[in-house]
């Protein structure tokens, strides 16, 4: 994504800009193979920071960031269904996820 000035992470995964409402929604994925995936939110969200005071700067839009954190398990964070609000398309958790864990172990 161009911006005004040099952003070292100005590459999220999916951008989804609503003209009707002027908003910008970042959404980034990441694959967790541990158990830290509140710690891996924290870090996409910070991470995107900057770019998000620099879209609001630039267009004068509302933005915000969606992390998305799986499992190689399948597993997802708790907060997930509550950032998937904020999309208005529509999207499932079951989307988001490859394979059930159960399914991996049987």
């Amino acid at each position: 994504m161009q911006t005004y000035r040099t952003i070292p992470n100005n590459k999220p995964d999916i951008i989804i800009h609503g003209n009707k409402k002027g908003t910008f929604i970042l959404i980034d994925f990441a694959i967790s193979g541990d158990r830290n995936m509140i710690k891996r939110e924290a870090e996409k969200v910070l991470k995107n920071t900057d770019l998000i005071i620099e879209i609001q700067c630039m267009w004068n839009v509302k933005s915000k960031v969606i992390p998305v954190i799986t499992e190689a398990t399948g597993t997802i964070s708790k907060s997930l269904r509550q950032y998937l609000r904020n999309i208005t398309a529509k999207c499932e958790i079951k989307e988001v996820q490859k394979q059930p864990y159960w399914a991996l172990h049987t």
